[in-house]
């Protein structure tokens, strides 16, 4: 059997940046580490696509016996359909050295039909791209499909004791829009195979490709030479704003002039900040907001994570549940700090017993601190919903919250270095250098999240007790850090 030169997901990748498409033929070894996010949605995705499977039961699976072996799969895909197997999983075909696996091959009454799973929540450009090249390998192999469909989650879906998969997912036909993309395929393969013939690296420069429709795998090797405080990370400034900027010439921050750039004045407030190079503080307001809390202080953190199949009842797809706090408790300014902790077990539903003890454990008067109020608000207003019997005490919580991100937020605290940017992984080492979440095994709230989800869908393969160890002391950190800050502000005055 010939071998193959591109795959669907190389093809994919050419679409994008042909510089991706031959270093990942060439220099694999250059990409960027998988992060916990990744690994993550790589793992659901494999959980969805088996799922997805059980919509047409009793098939026969055609992956090879080594996943580095795609090409068998192509032989076992062609015995099953002499052998009128009707349902297949990982169909394999080979035309116009490109190799293209499907989810699942089914034929009925009226002839066969292509269906390919995603764990997105909508059809997206790029999944007609991905059914077409499908569709152009299955039809110039040979085989006629009466249709081709994507199969997504339905995240309107809400889980009521055993999974409904017929309404976890839906199915949309793609066909016609596939068909109107067939005509480029041809032209593009030819392009591709080019630039994989070369023996010389495509010269791109980084742009709006590097993060669409993916992240490049390479953007660590193509950045490299971004400078720190570069008009790229200009924050709150869309990504094609940012470019334009770049590619006028213009590197850092600092370097920009009115007389040549239009901006937002809470943009030009930061330019000038790294101008200026020094801290600005406006000390009314950082006045006013410390006066007007109340102690006991309640320093408080959620971790959640997210599933895109719901694992039990009240859930949606990829809602952010609850599985994990920690609470600073300052009884009055200066005091001995108190320190208050929740992680659930990864076994069934953790939230209830997150709430029972979240409410003993916040009291029931003093100001509770977090640092973004819209996160925990949120999961405080989604538990209430589905939780009656505690309402009265969430509300209690709810009503008590206060946000410790509001003087960095609306600029009465600048720090140069910053950017203008306030998140509390940026503002603590920036404020507080001694403190820094660097040392911790894990590292952000992500990383926590990612690897609870992969424990709880039985996907996780570490050593449990020193995790929940880590998850402990990063989630500590999270609401130490706060007060840590909170004290910086009060010191300021």
């Amino acid at each position: 059997m010939s071998d193959y030169k591109l795959s669907k997901s190389t093809f994919l990748k050419g679409l994008q940046c042909e510089k991706l498409l031959y270093l990942h033929k060439y220099h694999y070894n250059l990409k960027d580490p998988l992060d916990e996010t990744q690994k993550s949605k790589f793992l659901q995705g494999n959980l969805v696509g088996k799922l997805a499977q059980n919509l047409f039961p009793k098939g026969k699976d055609a992956s090879p016996e080594n996943h580095l072996r795609i090409i068998d799969s192509v032989e076992i895909t062609k015995e099953f359909l002499r052998n009128d197997i009707e349902i297949i999983y990982e169909a394999t075909f080979l035309y116009d050295d490109i190799i293209a696996a499907l989810d699942i091959l089914v034929k009925d009454e009226e002839g066969w039909k292509a269906f390919e799973v995603k764990s997105s929540t909508s059809v997206k450009d790029i999944h007609i791209t991905d059914a077409a090249v499908q569709y152009y390998t299955i039809t110039n192999s040979g085989l006629k499909l009466k249709d081709i469909s994507i199969i997504h989650i339905n995240n309107e879906y809400e889980r009521r004791d055993d999974l409904d998969l017929n309404k976890l997912f839906k199915i949309v036909s793609v066909k016609d829009k596939v068909i109107e993309y067939l005509p480029k395929i041809p032209l593009e393969v030819k392009r591709f195979k080019d630039v994989l013939s070369s023996n010389q690296r495509p010269s791109i420069d980084i742009g709006l490709h590097c993060d669409k429709p993916y992240q490049c795998d390479y953007k660590g090797l193509c950045w490299k030479d971004v400078p720190k405080k570069s008009v790229l990370e200009f924050p709150g400034m869309n990504f094609k704003k940012r470019f334009e900027l770049y590619n006028s010439g213009y590197q850092k921050i600092e370097t920009l002039k009115p007389e040549d750039v239009s901006l937002s004045d809470k943009q030009w407030k930061v330019v000038e900040t790294l101008k200026k190079g020094r801290l600005e503080i406006n000390h009314g307001k950082i006045r006013s907001f410390i006066n007007e809390l109340k102690y006991p202080l309640y320093f408080l953190d959620f971790e959640t994570f997210q599933c895109a199949v719901p694992l039990f009842n009240n859930t949606k797809p990829f809602k952010q549940e609850v599985f994990q706090y920690s609470i600073h408790i300052e009884d009055f300014e200066g005091s001995k700090l108190r320190h208050k902790d929740f992680l659930a077990e990864p076994i069934g539903d953790p939230r209830e017993n997150f709430v029972k003890r979240l409410i003993k454990d916040c009291g029931e008067e003093g100001d509770i601190i977090v640092y973004n109020i819209s996160f925990e608000r949120k999961r405080l207003e989604e538990l209430k919903k589905v939780f009656n019997a505690y309402e009265s005490d969430i509300e209690n919580i709810i009503r008590r919250l206060k946000d410790l991100m509001t003087p960095f937020q609306k600029g009465w605290y600048r720090i140069p270095e910053l950017m203008g940017k306030y998140t509390i992984k940026q503002v603590l080492p920036a404020l507080v250098s001694n403190y820094s979440y660097e040392g911790l095994d894990i590292k952000e709230g992500n990383q926590a999240s990612n690897i609870f989800a992969m424990k709880m869908i039985n996907n996780f393969d570490g050593d449990w007790v020193s995790v929940k160890k880590s998850l402990r002391e990063y989630c500590k950190l999270d609401t130490e850090a706060m007060v840590h800050i909170l004290h910086k502000l009060q010191s300021s005055l």
